[in-house]
């Protein structure tokens, strides 16, 4: 049996959950959301649509363990648009290697 070539998503700052199970979402979203920081999209749309399922839930218990989530919040909600979740992240964390391309002169 053949295997299935891995999933690939733009990293445009919107991501369409709505045709994924919530065990595909429990890795999918945090890779997601992580090559946002690292391309500098601090601000993400999640569309997981409307109602109460289990998607919903799931992306909302993902991001409350996140680390680098600063806040969250149901898109449109004061208007009933609640098909999606709007996702504001903190910037990636600057290693030693990130650094060393100074161009500082002694």
């Amino acid at each position: 049996m053949a295997e299935m070539e891995p999933i690939r998503i733009p990293i445009d700052g919107t991501l369409d959950l709505h045709t994924f199970l919530p065990r595909e979402v429990k890795s999918l979203l945090p890779e997601y959301l992580e090559a946002c920081r690292e391309k500098g999209l601090l601000e993400v749309r999640v569309i997981h649509g409307k109602g109460t399922g289990a998607l919903r839930a799931t992306v909302h218990a993902i991001l409350q363990r996140l680390p680098y989530v600063l806040h969250y919040r149901l898109a449109g909600e004061e208007r009933g648009g609640w098909g999606a979740t709007l996702v504001w992240l903190t910037g990636p964390t600057k290693t030693a290697a990130d650094c060393s391309g100074s161009t500082s002169q002694p």
